[in-house]
């Protein structure tokens, strides 16, 4: 019998494996390898021939995460002998246990036994622990682009929205020369309620109003119109739903990367995956709750601006966009917030998938089936509702920060004013340079003059330097209007070379 376990050891190496065998394992590996690279390039030419600079960002993080992750895997392989061989006190190994039933037969495992002790971590709990990561990371990825497209698809109803802001119609509804109530609007009927005033009651009705068309018509209107008057000049023709899809697309660049303190998380998900702590009863129920919360918050900044704005208005309503609104007066927090939900809700559906694949449906991890109901449908529900209801508000709310984001424009027209910027600097040098050049002559000359005569007339001189103004914006200074012509112009090229193409 030990005959026979040894020769299935060495049946497993490479000594008496046939060459064939591993040039095909070898080649097969290699050739997808290449393929997931060229189609990675594609899809980065796709996005900069498209001018999705947001988006070939977001790739390339991607790209970095997997790299991250092919050396932790090496670092893994390299060290799971000399980490399996590290013993413990058994009492110290049965502590924490995710099961409480063990069996191991690893080698290593024997040497510590001939001690009294266990090991730290076995060569297949570290093997297992690599496909436990690879797993994490693809459902990580996987969370996001489902999310964020979801939440796209929703904000496409948006284009029609915007369409309808350059009708007669909107411009006759929404006719500056009219006086009205604030409570006579349609954005001021929607929200000015009984409850509004009172704290205990507005913060239950915006929970719920979430789960009913949580971004109205009028909601889109009334915010454009606040953040176009704070930026921009009145009756600017300012496309606000591609900037919404633009500052978006830059914010999946942050939340698809995995940063160092969703790591630290990650090791505080498998601590409390421990048996004694029953976490299926609670962390499978903790992405819903903040999901909810933060909903319930960007509903409520809704109905604060509302609030806020004053009781008579001239045209449409105007809210005001102010960072006290947010939580610690920073929008971006809602953001992170959004990004360890998704990161959380797909740790759940990642470990429930690797420990389905690696120990069966019947796991000691899911013996219940409530415990197997509730991980798949609170996954579910986080990812639908992350998507399709609190990613179109935070993208719509975040814009009433006070300060706009960088997507307010396109990638090319941000160089452009980037290069002008830099052009404007460096001649505003050389006319200072000039100025000073021209100063020093003529003081020289004064000095020269001055001296000349004081000898034949008086003893004191006076010297009046020559003074000069600049204008730092030039004799024609960039226009609200042109910059947004120059906008409407790139995304005309960008759409007329897709065409062509």
């Amino acid at each position: 019998m030990a005959d026979e376990e040894v020769t299935t050891t060495l049946e497993t190496t490479l000594e008496l494996t046939p060459t064939w065998a591993v040039a095909t394992v070898c080649f097969i590996l290699i050739l997808l390898s290449i393929i997931l690279e060229h189609l990675l390039n594609l899809l980065g030419k796709h996005f900069n021939r498209k001018r999705r600079k947001s988006l070939l960002q977001a790739l390339d993080k991607i790209k970095s995460e997997l790299m991250l992750l092919g050396f932790v895997s090496l670092l893994l392989t390299v060290s799971q002998r000399p980490i399996a061989k590290i013993c413990i006190p058994k009492s110290v190994g049965e502590t924490f246990l995710p099961c409480t039933e063990t069996s191991s037969d690893a080698e290593e495992e024997t040497k510590c036994a001939e001690q009294g002790m266990v090991s730290f971590l076995s060569r297949q709990g570290v093997e297992e622990l690599q496909y436990l990561i690879f797993v994490l990371a693809f459902f990580h990825i996987l969370s996001c682009v489902l999310t964020f497209s979801l939440g796209m698809a929703k904000m496409k109803r948006w284009e029609s929205w915007e369409a309808e802001t350059k009708t007669l119609e909107y411009q006759f509804l929404n006719d500056p020369r009219r006086f009205q109530l604030s409570h006579q609007t349609s954005f001021g009927k929607r929200h000015l309620k009984f409850w509004s005033d009172h704290r205990f009651l507005r913060w239950p009705a915006c929970f719920f109003r979430q789960f009913f068309h949580s971004v109205y018509k009028v909601d889109y209107f009334t915010l454009r119109h606040g953040f176009i008057m704070a930026h921009f000049t009145e009756g600017t023709n300012f496309d606000f739903q591609k900037y919404i899809r633009r500052a978006l697309e830059k914010d999946f660049g942050v939340v698809v990367g995995i940063s160092w303190w969703i790591w630290i998380f990650t090791v505080f998900f498998l601590f409390f995956n421990a048996h004694v702590f029953h976490n299926y009863m609670w962390l499978p129920f903790f992405p819903l709750v903040m999901l909810l919360v933060v909903g319930t918050k960007l509903q409520g900044i809704i109905t604060m601006m509302c609030l806020e704005s004053p009781h008579v208005v001239r045209g449409p309503l105007l809210v005001k966009p102010n960072d006290n609104l947010f939580w610690f007066g920073k929008p971006k927090l809602l953001l992170h917030l959004i990004h360890f939900i998704l990161y959380q809700n797909s740790f759940q559906i990642a470990f429930f998938t690797w420990t389905w694949y690696k120990y069966g449906f019947r796991s000691c991890f899911h013996k219940q089936n409530e415990d197997i109901i509730i991980r798949l449908a609170m996954g579910v529900v986080v990812q639908i509702l992350g998507g399709y209801v609190t990613l179109p508000l935070y993208a719509l709310v975040t814009q009433m920060g006070t300060s706009m984001g960088q997507a307010v424009f396109t990638e090319s027209v941000a160089e452009g004013l980037k290069k002008w910027r830099a052009k404007a600097k460096k001649n505003l040098a050389m006319e200072n340079t000039n100025h000073l050049s021209y100063a020093t002559t003529s003081l020289d000359t004064s000095l020269d003059t001055s001296l000349d005569t004081s000898l034949d007339h008086s003893p004191s001189f006076t010297l009046a330097a020559p003074s000069f103004t600049l204008e730092r914006g030039g004799p024609n200074p960039i226009s609200d209007s042109e910059i947004v012509a120059l906008e409407n112009e790139d995304e005309e090229q960008v759409n007329g070379k897709g065409k062509k193409r």
